[in-house]
């Protein structure tokens, strides 16, 4: 049995309660019905209950010239309500999916506003909850896709909560009526070429007429489900916590794992600890190309295995598993003459190099790894570069980026490794921070 809708208000405030203390409640503001309830709902409720400051957001896709009407009315709604609006134009990347594309497109605006503890609330409810179980169903979704929409999660530098998810379009649609709402009825929700219009207008009511329940039910198995990821993530957090060991090139700022620890488990358990440690960083590939991986495990010892993922690359490197991305997958251009080493030397798409100490004498440049490179050592005479790199374990994957400095055709230096990285006796050393993640990203 539903509860009563008279409950609305004060049932959508008990989930509310926990982020009282957030400095803005920003309501993603479509005009449909589902926003529309949502956004009058919490309106009034600030009337009478202390409540953080209400915002409204609508993002406009460009998808459909009967879209163009749309901020005009949703300004209308919010100016009545007293709620600020802020009307943001996304650009839809076309793809294999226009809905995937708007979505994207959608939640990359809703992170971009997002402040520092603010809440994003978004207005889906239990149907499209159980909509979204169905049609990741017939994805062949596991347990992550199949948990459906969580209640609330990080969004950026805040947080998205769904507040209506145990409330039905039913009860939305009643509540409306009641207090005469008017809304914005998009066209394209009737187009069937739509996987979830085809879900919500032909296979829902079939299945309804034969089950009632079904879309409470569904999204009961939703919750399941989702308390059953909860454990995986559990599990995946104790498994990970022996394999973040510390390595000698944690230097280079790359996220990187102990590959023997996870190669003890399972090969169930293997997947579940990488996938929770690469949804961060990545999407995530579906089960037909975990190959990748099994590649990437049980390459020999010399082999230099690379698993390409959607945003970077996994490489195995001295025992470790490594996320490359940005422009750790692209060859640095050629850095040149450094002419004032007193000063860092910023390298194109490579990071910053420092020179301490003694700076030594003459013209100098920065170069990078060609092949065939030999440098004098104290004690040591002439030694082939590669075979050094070798000694001491450099990643393949670092080597071509190593800042290597010269004066004429002599190999002074290379940066960062101890015993190379500069002259004990001249009392001076070569310094590189390699790119961050931003400057991967970029």
């Amino acid at each position: 049995m539903s509860q009563p809708m008279i409950d609305l208000p004060s049932r959508v405030l008990l989930k509310l309660a926990p982020w009282r203390n957030a400095p803005v409640w920003r309501i993603a503001f479509s005009g449909g019905l589902d926003s529309t309830v949502l956004l009058y709902l919490l309106a009034h409720l600030a009337k009478n209950q202390s409540l953080p400051e209400l915002q409204a957001i609508h993002i406009h896709h460009g998808l459909q010239a009967a879209a163009d009407a749309w901020p005009q009315h949703c300004q209308s709604v919010c100016d009545a309500l007293g709620v600020p609006l802020q009307v943001v134009h996304v650009q839809v990347h076309p793809g294999a999916s226009l809905e995937r594309a708007a979505r994207d497109a959608r939640y990359g605006a809703f992170i971009e506003v997002t402040q520092a503890n603010e809440l994003l609330l978004t207005a889906q409810h239990r149907d499209d909850q159980a909509e979204t179980l169905l049609f990741r169903l017939l994805r062949g979704a596991g347990v992550r896709g199949l948990s459906g929409m969580p209640r609330e999660r990080v969004l950026g530098r805040g947080h998205l909560l769904r507040p209506l998810l145990d409330v039905t379009r039913a009860e939305l649609e009643a509540y409306a009526a009641e207090h005469r709402l008017s809304w914005i009825e998009d066209p394209s929700n009737q187009d069937r070429q739509f996987s979830r219009n085809y879900l919500r207008h032909r296979v829902f009511p079939v299945l309804t007429e034969r089950w009632p329940q079904a879309v409470a039910t569904m999204a009961r198995s939703a919750a399941h489900l989702s308390e059953a990821q909860g454990l995986l993530e559990d599990l995946a957090q104790i498994d990970l916590a022996s394999a973040r060991t510390v390595s000698d090139f944690d230097w280079l700022g790359l996220p990187s794992l102990e590959l023997a620890p996870l190669a003890k488990l399972s090969a169930a358990r293997q997947r579940n600890a990488v996938s929770h440690w690469l949804t961060a960083l990545t999407r995530l590939p579906d089960s037909d190309h975990w190959s990748g991986w099994d590649d990437l495990r049980d390459a020999t010892g010399d082999a230099r295995p690379v698993w390409r993922l959607a945003e970077g690359e996994l490489h195995r490197a001295g025992g470790r598993i490594w996320w490359l991305s940005g422009c750790w997958l692209r060859i640095p251009p050629y850095a040149g003459v450094w002419a004032d080493p007193s000063t860092a030397l910023g390298l194109p798409e490579n990071g910053v190099l420092t020179c301490t100490g003694q700076i030594p004498a003459g013209p100098l440049q920065i170069r990078y790894r060609e092949g065939g490179e030999v440098t004098n050592l104290p004690d040591r005479g002439h030694r082939d570069l590669k075979r050094l790199l070798n000694e001491r374990g450099v990643p393949g994957f670092a080597r071509g980026r190593l800042p290597l400095l010269y004066r004429d055709a002599q190999l002074l230096a290379v940066a960062n490794l101890r015993g190379l990285d500069g002259n004990e006796q001249e009392g001076w050393h070569l310094h590189w921070d390699p790119p961050t993640e931003d400057q991967g990203l970029s």
